[in-house]
């Protein structure tokens, strides 16, 4: 009975993860749209145009504390310095995908 309890509380907790994680549901094709219409003007490449050392590449992303879908979704939404705020443009879901985008195309140090 223990073991029957043990396997069904971890099966809990893994279905748990897999399906709370944003990035999963994300539409990374989508990201890829939304960055391209909105995005790509500023940041073509994954470079930034504005303050070249503030990069969308994984080491500055992971250097300014950046490099997570929160973060990424924080400053889309809300803007900072001189990028604009995209809440009220964008959908959350369009947050989200584009967010995703920038992580995978990161990890891909976006070639």
């Amino acid at each position: 009975m223990k073991k029957i309890f043990v396997v069904l509380l971890l099966s809990l907790v893994i279905f748990t993860l897999n399906f709370s994680y944003p990035a999963l549901a994300a539409d990374l094709a989508n990201g890829a749209k939304v960055f391209n219409a909105n995005c790509a003007s500023c940041h073509v490449g994954g470079k930034n145009l504005v303050q070249p050392d503030k990069s969308l590449k994984k080491s500055a992303l992971d250097k300014y504390g950046m490099y997570s879908l929160d973060a990424i979704i924080a400053q889309v939404t809300n803007g900072k310095n001189a990028m604009p705020a995209f809440k009220g443009r964008l959908k959350p879901s369009q947050i989200e995908d584009v967010a995703a985008y920038v992580l995978e195309r990161a990890e891909q140090d976006w070639k």
